[in-house]
């Protein structure tokens, strides 16, 4: 009976023991708890900035102006088409002008109202001056029934060195004398010849510098002589 109860004890102390060391061996090889830390992709991705600097942007010209379309057509503004006259005077009252006429007499612009003048401002020692003398001269035969006044005025010139001069080119018009250059200033006739074409009402409708030719003379007649047709 005795063996038999040592048997027992015997075998339960070995199965004892042998589950000590079996727990024993397990809590020395457990794996240890290791934490991971996720990286976003997006952060493993992105380029460094020192590697791939941001270009600097190119400056470009301001752009080209283009006209402002209506539907498909191009609208373009339209400029001013009058020619401003460098002439003071144009488009305005003559001034008034008096002067002795070679010959004898006055030549009064006032006196002239209601008929169509021109106007020139002249002189012997100026040659466009003299050139221009039997154009003139044409003129003012061809359009006298049109009612047509033609007026030279010398400046700082006296008669005796005019009256010979028109006589020699039988000029058909009343020439006058600026003696002291007083009209020619209030004419703002700087420079020599000057023309002014002045209409019946007393209003200069066009002025040309210089020595024009029969072509310029035709035109500043047009706009003083109404429903005539003017040729060079």
């Amino acid at each position: 009976m005795r063996t038999f109860i040592a048997v027992v004890l015997g075998l339960v102390v070995g199965i004892g023991a042998a589950v000590g060391f079996g727990a024993a061996l397990v809590a020395l090889t457990r794996t240890p708890d290791v934490r991971v830390t996720r990286v976003p992709s997006a952060a493993v991705l992105a380029p460094s900035p020192a590697l791939s600097p941001t270009p600097t942007p190119l400056v470009s010209a301001a752009p080209a102006l283009t006209p402002a379309r209506s539907g498909n057509a191009a609208v373009s503004t339209p400029s001013a088409s009058r020619t401003v006259s460098p002439f003071p005077l144009v488009d305005k009252l003559a001034p008034s002008l008096s002067a002795p006429q070679v010959g004898g007499g006055t030549i009064d612009l006032a006196a002239l109202r209601g008929k169509p003048v021109w106007v020139v401002f002249t002189g012997t020692y100026c040659p466009p001056c003299r050139d221009e003398y039997p154009v003139m001269n044409g003129f003012a035969a061809r359009y006298a029934d049109a009612g047509l006044v033609v007026v030279a005025i010398h400046v700082r010139e006296a008669e005796q060195t005019v009256a010979p001069f028109i006589s020699s080119l039988n000029v058909a018009f009343p020439v006058g004398l600026d003696e002291d250059g007083s009209r020619a200033r209030a004419w703002d006739a700087a420079a020599l010849p000057v023309h002014y074409f002045i209409d019946a009402q007393g209003i200069v409708r066009d002025a040309a510098l210089g020595g024009i030719g029969p072509d310029v003379m035709a035109r500043g007649l047009q706009a003083i002589l109404p429903g005539v047709t003017v040729k060079p």
